[in-house]
């Protein structure tokens, strides 16, 4: 049974409400432009407190990871502690206008060089810019890199990126707006890049490979120093994406393994918020071949003399000569430039270095090590019921199949776990596993929510058998049903028709 929606807006419109009064006007008025006024938008007017019940309500239908379960997988949409919140509300940094200068942003420039440094150390790269404002960002970042670095040494015949089929969805699309060429790479019976498919790939027309390790199926790669050797010895660079670094923090560092180039998402892996579009923030790292292409401007360390002279009742004409350390805004030697206005999202990162510092060394290691272990435990429990497809210890996800039953799909297993205050996993993604439901539970959650995530994911498996309709008619409880997706996409309609 659906439950009654609230009336909307324009149903509780009456000629002459406000919610909000402008005080009397003290300059000369103009009439507006014809062109700027439009008489069809009929908006409606109410009262400021329907305005604001309207506006509780909708934020009352929302999933979110601080009111529900949240395994969506690749997308690590686990808890935001809320004392990232408090700092990033500090009065130093929200007061702190971007255009000041350098010593009077001492502070702010303190963080964002403090966070670098963990990042470098982190992934065991030689430096670190935070400019990009989300992953894809950070990727599109890493492949204008690779692609300088190639023409900044004359060589003009590399145009093609080499992408596993297993790898991260924006891959490609960062490629093509870069101007090269993808090239898919299958996959192995294990879920690994195949290596034979990557070694006949391999020539002087290669720029890189772009390798999301743990990769998209969760599964870590086999064959890693193979892979690297492959692309290194041809010429090419290795983009590691770093979506998946929640599986590897303080266990295994890119850079030591050869990586040249990776992008952080700090909205995932250091638990800043995202979703909705924003904000976002994806920093990207590189080793010491690339460094002088980092997207600028970073923050450095610069000294200065500070001179004070003491009172001349005290010592006369005495000047004490004092060598400090400032910070200050750079822009590396051969930079792709600026990507981002100011200096990126700077609320995350206030969020992320507070996250990273009051975890430190051992509390991240035991991030990825509670992401791995929750994961496999899901995994272990579900699937004699829900098939996985590669067989094999995941990392922090993996990727069940939904189709349970004559006539189900993993969309109806989907909409159906909405009913029981779920939000659905990733599904359909990757597209080389078949009805794909990629789960990720992440650290942050107790063994009780995973166990009732397990219940509730064998109680659905029943009903797909008993009564398939129950699951193709769901989800039950929200005020709407199940969209025509397609159509909504096809022909959406974003005004409101009387």
């Amino acid at each position: 049974m659906l439950l009654t929606p609230e009336p909307l807006l324009f149903e509780l419109s009456s000629s002459g409400r406000t919610a909000f009064s402008l005080p009397e006007l003290d300059v000369p008025t103009t009439a507006l432009p014809l062109e700027m006024v439009r008489e069809d938008v009929n908006l409606p007017e109410v009262s400021e407190l329907d305005l604001v019940r309207h506006y509780l309500h909708l934020s009352q239908k929302n999933f979110s990871i601080d009111t529900h379960f949240y395994p969506l997988g690749s997308c690590t949409m686990k808890y935001n502690p809320k004392v990232h919140e408090t700092a990033a509300a500090l009065a130093g940094f929200t007061r702190c206008h971007p255009l000041l200068p350098d010593e009077m942003a001492q502070g702010n420039l303190a963080l964002m060089y403090q966070l670098q440094e963990y990042l470098k150390e982190i992934v065991g790269l030689a430096a670190v810019s935070l400019q990009p404002a989300a992953g894809a960002h950070g990727e599109f970042a890493g492949v204008l890199m690779m692609r300088a670095y190639h023409l900044a040494r004359g060589d003009h015949r590399r145009t093609k990126m080499l992408i596993p089929n297993s790898a991260h969805g924006t891959n490609p699309a960062s490629v093509a707006m870069s101007g090269l060429e993808s090239v898919e790479i299958p996959s192995d019976e294990r879920g690994n890049v195949d290596l034979t498919a990557l070694k006949r790939h391999c020539d002087e027309t290669v720029v890189g490979l772009m390798l999301t390790n743990p990769n998209t199926l969760g599964l870590f790669e086999e064959h890693l120093e193979e892979v690297i050797a492959a692309v290194h010895q041809c010429g090419g660079l290795m983009y590691g994406d770093g979506a998946n670094l929640n599986a590897l923090l303080g266990i295994a560092r890119p850079g030591d393994l050869g990586f040249d180039v990776m992008h952080f998402n700090l909205h995932k892996t250091f638990t800043t918020p995202h979703g909705g579009g924003g904000p976002g923030s994806g920093p990207v790292g590189v080793s010491e071949q690339l460094l002088p292409f980092l997207p600028g401007p970073i923050v450095g360390i610069t000294n200065y003399e500070l001179r004070i002279t003491k009172s001349e009742s005290v010592i006369r004409n005495s000047q004490f000569v004092i060598e400090r350390e400032s910070y200050a805004l750079t822009m590396p030697e051969k930079s792709i430039g600026r990507l981002k206005t100011f200096h990126g999202n700077f609320g995350m990162m206030v969020r992320a270095y507070t996250y990273i510092a009051m975890l430190g060394e051992v509390g991240l290691r035991e991030v990825s090590f509670n992401a791995v272990l929750n994961a496999n435990y899901l995994k272990a429990r579900l699937e004699k019921i829900y098939p996985v497809k590669y067989s094999r210890a995941c990392m922090h996800e993996f990727v069940a199949m939904g189709d349970i039953a004559d006539g189900i799909h993993t969309m109806d297993i989907a909409k159906r776990l909405i009913d029981y205050g779920i939000h659905p996993p990733t599904v359909y993604f990757p597209l080389i596993v078949h009805e794909a439901l990629m789960i990720e539970p992440t650290e942050t959650e107790s063994k009780e929510t995973l166990d009732h995530f397990v219940e509730t994911m064998l109680k659905i498996a029943v009903e797909a058998q008993e009564q398939p309709d129950l699951l193709h008619q769901s989800p039950h409880t929200t005020p709407i049903g199940r969209l025509d997706e397609v159509g909504a996409a096809r022909k959406p309609v974003l005004c409101y028709k009387s």
